[in-house]
C-alpha cells in the first residue's frame, strides 16, 4: 500500500495526529526543522512523532513487562510499515517518507532498542560503552534517519549523524540530571563515577557528592569533542542540505555553554534557551 492509495481522510487524520504530537512537545528539535522545505519538514515531524511515542512508553511508570509489550507492539508496527500495511496514525504518515527518502528499517528498530534500554527499571550508571550504545540508538538512529530526509548524500552523513547524536545526548544528560534523579535514573557512566571517586550509583548521593562538578566538566568536555568531530565531518557535506543539523548543533552547543556558565552546584536550576535566542540561531545558521 502506498500513501496515495489510502483514503484521504485517513491520511489527513494521520498528519493531524503527527502535528498534535509535535506542537505539544516543546522540543528544541523543532527549531532545526523549520528551515526545511514542506515535504522534508513533514517527514521529519513524522519521525519525531514516532520517537515521541516510543519514548513515552519507556518513560511510563509501568512495570517493565508492560513497557516491553508496548515496545514489541511498535516493532510489529514497523514490520507492517515496511510491508505497506501500517495501522497507527504515525506509521501511516511515515509511509511516504519511507519511500521517498529510502529510510532504513534498522534505524527505526535501533531506536526502539534504545528505548528498551531506558525502560528496564531504573537506569543507573551504565558503563561508558553502554552509554555510547544507548546514545547511538536513541539519538544516533534519529540522526541516521534525518540525514536521509535532509537530502545529504555524502559518505560523511552517517558520521555526522552519530557524532552529533552523541553530542546532543551527552548535553541532554547534563541538562536533565536533576529531573532524571527524581525518577531514579542516573545516566552518568560508572567509569567516570569510579574515576572521580564517587562510590555510589544512588542518584541523590551522586548529585550531592563534592566531586560531581569535576565529573560533569569531563562529560561536558566529551560532548564538546563530539560537537567538534561533527563540525569536521560536516565539511564533506552539503551546507544547504545539512542546515537543520547545523541549527541543531548550534542550539545544543548554546545549551551546553549555558550549563557550563550555570555550573554544577545548582542542578535543580533549569537551563533553557529563550525563544529569541533560538530564533537568532535559526536565522543565522538556517536561512543563509
Amino acid at each position: 500500500m502506498s500513501d496515495t492509495s489510502l483514503p484521504s481522510d485517513d491520511l489527513a487524520d494521520a498528519w493531524k495526529h503527527v502535528h498534535r504530537v509535535v506542537e505539544t512537545s516543546g522540543s528544541s528539535f523543532i527549531s532545526g526543522m523549520k528551515v526545511l522545505p514542506e515535504a522534508r519538514r513533514k517527514a521529519m515531524f513524522a519521525i519525531y512523532a514516532f520517537c515521541r511515542e516510543v519514548d513515552d512508553i519507556a518513560d511510563d511508570p509501568l512495570p517493565y513487562a508492560e513497557k516491553k509489550n508496548g515496545l514489541a507492539d511498535w516493532r510489529k508496527e514497523i514490520d507492517l510499515l515496511y510491508a505497506g500495511t501500517p495501522t497507527k496514525p504515525t506509521t501511516l504518515a511515515l509511509l511516504g517518507p519511507v519511500r521517498d527518502y529510502d529510510l532504513r528499517k534498522k534505524d527505526f528498530i535501533a531506536l526502539i532498542d534504545g528505548m528498551d534500554m531506558d525502560a528496564q527499571d531504573e537506569l543507573r550508571a551504565p558503563s561508558m560503552d553502554e552509554l555510547k550504545l544507548y546514545c547511538s540508538r536513541v539519538a544516533g538512529a534519529v540522526g541516521l534517519l534525518s540525514v536521509r530526509v535532509f537530502g545529504e548524500t555524502s559518505q560523511a552523513r552517517d558520521t555526522v549523524a552519530l557524532t552529533l547524536g552523541q553530542a546532543l545526548q551527552f548535553t541532554n544528560i547534563l541538562r536533565d540530571l536533576h529531573e532524571d534523579a527524581n525518577r531514579g535514573r542516573l545516566y552518568l557512566p560508572s567509569d567516570l563515577l569510579e574515576k572521580h571517586k564517587i562510590g555510589s550509583d544512588d542518584p541523590e548521593t551522586v548529585l550531592g557528592h563534592p566531586n560531581i562538578g569535576a565529573l560533569c566538566d569531563e562529560l561536558a568536555d566529551m560532548a564538546e569533542q563530539s560537537f567538534t568531530e561533527t563540525v569536521i565531518a560536516m565539511t564533506d557535506c552539503s551546507k544547504k542540505a545539512m542546515r537543520p543539523a547545523i541549527v541543531m548543533l548550534n542550539v545544543y552547543h548554546a545549551i551546553l555553554d549555558q550549563l557550563r556558565t550555570r555550573g554544577w552546584s545548582q542542578l535543580d536550576e533549569p537551563v533553557k534557551l529563550s525563544k529569541i535566542r533560538k530564533f537568532w540561531i535559526v536565522a543565522r545558521y538556517g536561512l543563509f
